[in-house]
């Protein structure tokens, strides 16, 4: 059987586009909390890195997700795994609501966070199977729905915070949870044969890898500059909104930067697709590091109004890239049959990096009183990444032979 009408063809964009609507309702978990941290922070007397925790677990939960769902993909399909997760999100989302702490509010983000992750690595997991010559922009476009979610629902829900509690904001988005994602996935109950993905890998084996490690060990590393990588990336993503607050500009200018970093990070995403699909994902991931890199040390002497806009978009610019780079290169140097585990794997760790790092920067801020020596840190965790990525890029080889499922 040949590729001809399953992969790149008119049913795998249409597909592509489900799953970005898909992507964009589930992901709102992880963006909704960063809205409500200075309410949850006034509502509960709490320090900063106190306030930073339900986001914390959020990211502990999601990066748990995107390992254990990648995995029930790869077993149960797609479709089962949204409906269960979607299930999840609605409820953390009403338990949350119930919480008379930051310890039960975090709880609660525990399990958003969790179903929330379907929306990410396991969907960029499904698609990769649907596309083998245009597979870097597919990837990137699927990715972009967690982006595109963190640039639409800041901006909702500031008006919602205006005109209710967080809480009501809440109960709302359980609903439109359970409304939009349940009728999704039933769009995308179609797979792709075994056969084909075998046929696939062939086809696309020009541009298979090796590194000369094993794909465990490959796996492990890459983790750990996903970590690297996240933590620096979590500084601004996370803290942008207390930060203005602190600034006295106020969280809605703070939801108008981050929407600002992450339309950024859309385009960025889009951009880094294509020149995935000519230069490979290591090369993208290595580009998109040393940009990231850049833009923290522009946030150092930044303070105006004016000059916190402009230096928000070019973060969003440099880094979008960064995390579909990692799904790339994993589908680029192993099976596609583990496809699901390795990239939620990876991705699980990318999101860990996040949350290691926007609870580091809120304790920093905490012991200093300033978010300076955060974006310090961030750097010092950015240059680990970039080591790391260099290593790979040097050491990489095309493989003979590429992988075939058995």
């Amino acid at each position: 059987m040949t590729t001809a009408g399953i992969t790149d063809s008119r049913y795998s964009w249409l597909r592509l586009c489900i799953t970005l609507a898909a992507g964009v309702i589930a992901n709102v978990g992880m963006w909704a909390i960063i809205v409500i941290m200075p309410a949850v922070e006034a509502e509960f007397g709490a320090g900063r890195a106190e306030a930073s925790m339900p986001y914390t677990l959020t990211m502990v939960g999601f990066a748990l997700g995107n390992f254990v769902i990648g995995r029930a993909v790869d077993r149960f399909g797609v479709t089962l795994s949204l409906i269960i997760a979607s299930l999840g999100i609605a409820a953390g989302f009403g338990l949350a609501t119930l919480s008379t702490s930051i310890a039960l509010l975090s709880a609660a983000q525990l399990l958003v966070g969790f179903g929330s992750a379907v929306g990410f690595g396991p969907l960029i997991a499904d698609i990769s199977h649907w596309f083998v010559r245009r597979r870097g922009i597919a990837v990137a476009l699927v990715a972009s729905g967690n982006y595109l979610s963190g640039a639409f629902w800041p901006l909702v829900l500031a008006g919602m915070l205006n005109d209710g509690g967080w809480r009501d904001v809440y109960l709302l988005l359980g609903a439109v949870t359970l409304i939009g994602v349940i009728p999704l996935a039933f769009l995308l109950r179609r797979t792709v044969p075994d056969s084909v993905r075998a046929t696939a890998e062939i086809a696309s084996g020009l541009n298979a890898r090796s590194s000369g490690l094993s794909p465990r060990a490959l796996q492990y590393l890459l983790g750990l500059a996903g970590i690297g990588c996240c933590v620096a990336m979590s500084m601004p993503q996370v803290h942008i909104v207390s930060y203005c607050v602190d600034l006295g500009y106020g969280p809605a200018v703070g939801a108008e930067m981050l929407a600002l970093m992450l339309m950024g990070g859309v385009a960025s995403r889009v951009v880094s697709g294509l020149v995935a699909d000519r230069l490979g994902g290591v090369p993208t991931l290595l580009i998109g590091s040393a940009l990231q890199c850049l833009a923290l040390f522009l946030y150092l002497p930044s303070g105006g109004l004016v000059s916190l806009y402009l230096v928000s978009m070019i973060f969003g610019l440099s880094q979008g890239g960064i995390v579909p780079s990692y799904a790339l290169i994993v589908r680029e140097y192993m099976p596609a049959r583990e496809a699901g585990a390795r990239v939620g794997f990876v991705m699980m760790a990318t999101i860990m990096g996040m949350a290691l790092g926007g609870w580091m920067s809120g304790w920093i801020y905490d012991v200093t009183g300033s978010y300076r020596l955060a974006f310090l840190n961030g750097i010092a965790w950015n240059g680990l990444n970039i080591a790391i990525i260099l290593w790979l890029w040097v050491r990489s080889k095309p493989r003979s032979i590429p992988a075939v499922p058995a």
